[in-house]
């Protein structure tokens, strides 16, 4: 929990790792590519107090996790989001095994997602079963541009992804995250593209499809879509540290989330360890939308940071929340968004 001047926050970390990126692990010159494409991410995006060597930032121990999240890092739950790129590293780069070793000795600290791949067939949909009653998953983090042999990405909207789908849906994986952010080396850019969010999450009202790094760069289509469909939600890892570096330009990706989607349907996340949550929960409580842009965007108020902290990712995921720590008012503030306009004019 994080309080400052008199306000408390239930702090979840909707997207962590727990990674290995040493050179030991790394099968080509493309695992050292993706490690160091990370770190480049870590070093011009943080503060200099919150900058790690190389050696540090490849791989973290139980330790360290344990004391840059829950013992300085404000935070209450975590979510750990695996990423397998089995085609660059040994033996995966953060593997839902991997992140479940730390999920049960920490039941209280961590949530372990899952993944699949539609690539992998028949044997994947047995895979993906094994998975979900192993260590019943509540969702799924999906890397859509990752390389499996010849093949450079796939498509949420491919038949073989919408028979992993309605496996989840069967087996209660109501939340379905999806990378769909900056291009990381080797990877495609193409493959990283928003537009089959929009087809998916039609043909699936049922799940939530968490959007992570909020589609940036292409945020103006990730809002057209995500204002069309109630499942579509905004995961702020990569948009968070530009409150360091480019606090006018966090603003504004702010301000739109807030306008198309409203704050019920926005979540925090650190995207540890690229980047340590304690700074980040610090300046956003501290953050506040300049006065020249307020008549756009409105102000960001305890409430609307309550829910992006916490609140909403604890629904997602019917994660207790403790008594008093949630938001003052029930519904949500601000200016009124398009989607909320669009509801309203529909029940008239």
């Amino acid at each position: 929990m994080y309080e400052k001047d008199g306000e408390r926050y239930f702090i979840v970390d909707g997207h962590i790792h727990f990674w290995d990126g040493t050179p030991a692990n790394q099968a080509n010159r493309y695992g050292t590519g993706f490690i160091n494409c990370f770190y480049d991410y870590h070093r011009n995006l943080s503060p200099e107090h919150a900058t790690w060597d190389l050696a540090h930032f490849q791989r973290q121990s139980e330790a360290d996790i344990l004391h840059d999240l829950f013992e300085v890092g404000h935070v209450d739950k975590a979510i750990f989001q695996p990423t397998y790129l089995t085609d660059f590293f040994v033996n995966g780069f953060n593997t839902t095994e991997q992140d479940g070793v730390l999920a049960e000795k920490h039941p209280d600290r961590f949530i372990v997602n899952g993944a699949f791949d539609p690539r992998d067939g028949e044997a994947g949909l047995a895979a993906l079963e094994r998975l979900a009653e192993r260590w019943r998953l509540k969702g799924v983090k999906l890397y859509t541009a990752e390389w499996k042999g010849d093949s450079k990405g796939w498509l949420l909207s491919d038949p073989w992804s919408y028979r992993y789908l309605e496996k989840c849906q069967e087996l209660g994986i109501s939340n379905i995250h999806v990378h769909k952010g900056p291009t990381i080396y080797p990877l495609n850019r193409d493959a990283f593209d928003v537009a089959d969010v929009d087809d998916a999450a039609s043909a699936f009202p049922e799940l939530n499809f968490i959007v992570e790094h909020v589609g940036l760069p292409r945020l103006e289509d990730f809002c057209w879509i995500a204002t069309q469909e109630p499942n579509v939600y905004g995961g702020l890892a990569v948009a968070m540290p530009f409150i360091h570096t480019r606090p006018r330009y966090f603003a504004r990706i702010i301000g739109e989330l807030l306008y198309w989607l409203d704050d019920t349907r926005i979540t925090f996340a650190s995207d540890y360890a690229i980047w340590t949550p304690k700074w980040l929960v610090e300046a956003f409580v501290d953050f506040q939308i300049p006065e020249d842009l307020q008549g756009e965007y409105g102000t960001l108020t305890p409430d609307i940071k309550r829910r992006i902290l916490g609140l909403n990712a604890a629904r997602l995921y019917d994660i207790e929340v403790p008594a008093g720590l949630g938001p003052a008012t029930p519904e949500p503030l601000g200016p009124p968004t398009v989607a909320a306009e669009r509801n309203e004019a529909v029940q008239r």
